[in-house]
């Protein structure tokens, strides 16, 4: 959710909306239906996961808005998709019928799509017979095979797709392995072990980078021994 000034329209839901739709909710303090609507629209919206995105814009605030959508009464919600105006309402609907507002402006999943959120095998290699290419189905099934201890499989198939977070993390658990379970103390004391050996030796670093990648940034310990890594680097 974005709160948006006529400043700040243009970026946030003009140019954003060529990205993904925007929800745009024009609302007042003293507007009683707008205080009933605005929970309702972030929650519905938020329930989407970033596929659609909620601005909201105080019309006494930001008169230059409000005058684009030529709003006459609030709480008001437009809808736009690629800089048009796609759908809109006036008043306070009840939390069904904003849903069903959202759930129109979602993209139409494809097949791809929904055989990646069955995700059991048989699925995520139809998925990919389809698309060889597609980044949730590579993962998921190079998890699923790391798990079967497949891990050649598993690393050709993550060399298909750009690396990303994910990526990198099922990557690392293929290279560890994932039966591999270490305690916190054996994990701290092999990263000390492999530290002096990190300049010279690509399977030692390449082992502590795992290591690393599988603790992940929440870990304390993380940061620190990137740094250390960094300090025998370079």
């Amino acid at each position: 959710m974005a709160d948006v000034t006529d400043a700040t329209f243009e970026q946030q839901v003009l140019e954003r909306s060529t990205q993904v739709p925007v929800v745009v909710d024009l609302w007042a303090s003293w507007c009683g239906p707008c205080r009933t609507l605005g929970p309702i629209l972030e929650r519905v919206v938020d329930a989407t996961d970033g596929a659609v995105e909620l601005a909201k814009v105080d019309v006494d605030a930001n008169p230059r808005v409000a005058a684009t959508f030529q709003v006459q009464s609030i709480p008001a919600v437009f809808a736009l998709r690629d800089r048009q105006v796609v759908n809109q309402f006036i008043g306070a609907l009840p939390e069904a019928q904003v849903k069903e507002f959202v759930a129109a402006l979602l993209p139409v999943k494809s097949e791809v799509d929904l055989l990646v959120e069955k995700g059991d095998e048989v699925s995520l290699r139809r998925a990919l017979e389809i698309d060889p290419s597609h980044a949730g189905a590579v993962v998921a099934l190079a998890e699923i095979l790391v798990g079967q201890g497949r891990t050649e499989e598993a690393l050709a198939l993550l060399a298909r797709v750009p690396e990303t977070n994910e990526v990198r993390r099922v990557a690392a658990l293929a290279r560890v392995g994932a039966g591999d379970g270490q305690s916190h103390d054996d994990t701290t004391a092999e990263l000390d072990s492999l530290l002096d050996r990190v300049k010279a030796d690509e399977a030692a670093r390449q082992r502590y980078l795992d290591l690393l990648e599988l603790m992940g940034p929440d870990d304390p310990r993380t940061a620190q021994y990137r740094k250390s890594l960094t300090a025998r680097l370079f």
